[in-house]
């Protein structure tokens, strides 16, 4: 393996233009054709509508004990955009790669398969996996059932590396996440007869402060200095509902979401939010409107993940990466789900910085990629 072939597969996976909206199986039929050119066969798990895959590959006598990489195949939208280079065509510049998803997280994947013609030369100890999914940036949701189908398939893999762009540092714990849409059904009238209505605006306005009043508890505590923000957060973060200056509004919804640390139950944080609504709100709404509603929508949801300093993993992904600094992040990743539904000792590691993910002009650095491709030789034993 060397950096050509890595650039080369980076340079090729960047092409495909993976956005959520769009599907990835082009770019899942070029890993399945490279595997198969060294003999790694792979497993395709589609989406209900046969639109989008990820895809699951074993190196190695199949079996317990194998170490999973893990990353996802889709990247955010480059609409609006001012990019300097062109956004699917990698783009090398004073030791920078530009390209959407070079950072998050193609520059992991692209390591990954760099790697691949020495690991399925060697006689590993243990099985290597790859796993990558759809519609991580949506919400981690292809992961899921990918997740089901290691289960169904028996083994039991004893490690998992998540390669979300962390600059090589070793990511112990990250928040969980949850975004809500709220919905008020109310009942429009004439504004000169605003006590008639049911102004659905004013209603929902009285949960957003209900919710702020909560963001403002969390901000009490319990504390983890470890994190940015070393508490767990609520926000409303959109909101829409009228038709006119003088019409009582029938109609209004907000979306919301939390970042919760590990110790912070995300149900019970919900439940209070509902229970308000159900008790206070929603009886004051339909003594004038029987037909008034309030109704909640999960939008998207991922646990909180932390594995313990002391870990085996940890110890061994740091000595390795020569980054023995304690890092979590706020940022989401499918780390929790393995670590849940997997029970699956689960680190996140990789190269690129999750500052410039998202943003135009995105790039990873050849170190990055070069301490990369090291880590996952290193690994794969």
């Amino acid at each position: 393996m060397t950096m050509s072939d890595t650039k080369q597969i980076l340079a090729d996976l960047v092409s495909f233009d993976t956005t959520s909206r769009n599907s990835n199986l082009e770019l899942v039929s070029y890993v399945e054709t490279y595997l198969a050119r060294f003999g790694v066969a792979s497993r395709r798990i589609p989406d209900l509508a046969g639109h989008k895959a990820n895809l699951w590959a074993t190196i190695g006598e199949y079996g317990d004990g194998g170490i999973i990489l893990s990353g996802h195949t889709d990247c955010v939208p480059v609409d609006g955009q001012a990019w300097s280079t062109e956004p699917y065509a990698l783009t090398e510049k004073d030791g920078r790669l530009y390209g959407r998803g070079a950072c998050d997280m193609k520059g992991f994947l692209a390591s990954v398969l760099a790697a691949v013609p020495e690991i399925s030369r060697r006689k590993l100890s243990r099985p290597v996996h790859i796993a990558m999914s759809y519609d991580e940036e949506t919400g981690c949701i292809g992961v899921r059932p990918l997740i089901t189908e290691i289960a169904r398939l028996g083994c039991r893999p004893s490690a998992c590396i998540v390669g979300e762009p962390t600059s090589m540092g070793v990511v112990t714990a990250h928040k969980g996440g949850r975004a809500y849409r709220c919905s008020f059904e109310g009942l429009e009238a004439h504004s000169s007869l605003s006590p008639r209505g049911v102004n659905a605006i004013q209603f929902a306005a009285r949960l957003v402060a209900i919710i702020d009043e909560l963001g403002e508890t969390l901000a009490l505590g319990p504390h983890d200095p470890d994190f940015d923000v070393g508490h767990s957060t609520i926000s409303t973060n959109m909101i829409e509902g009228g038709s006119a200056i003088n019409i009582v509004p029938r109609a209004c919804s907000f979306e919301f979401e939390f970042r919760n640390t590990a110790d912070i139950d995300p149900d019970v944080l919900f439940d209070r939010i509902q229970q308000h609504a159900d008790e206070v709100l929603l009886p004051l709404m339909r003594r004038k409107h029987p037909g008034a509603s309030i109704r909640f929508e999960q939008i998207y949801e991922y646990p909180a993940f932390e594995i313990q300093d002391g870990h085996p993993l940890v110890k061994q992904a740091r000595d390795l990466t020569g980054c023995n600094s304690r890092q979590k992040v706020a940022f989401g990743t499918e780390a929790g789900l393995f670590q849940r539904d997997l029970a699956l000792p689960t680190i996140v590691c990789g190269p690129g910085s999750i500052a410039l993910a998202h943003r135009p002009d995105e790039y990873v650095t050849i170190a990055d990629l070069g301490a990369c491709d090291a880590f996952i030789r290193a690994m794969c034993v």
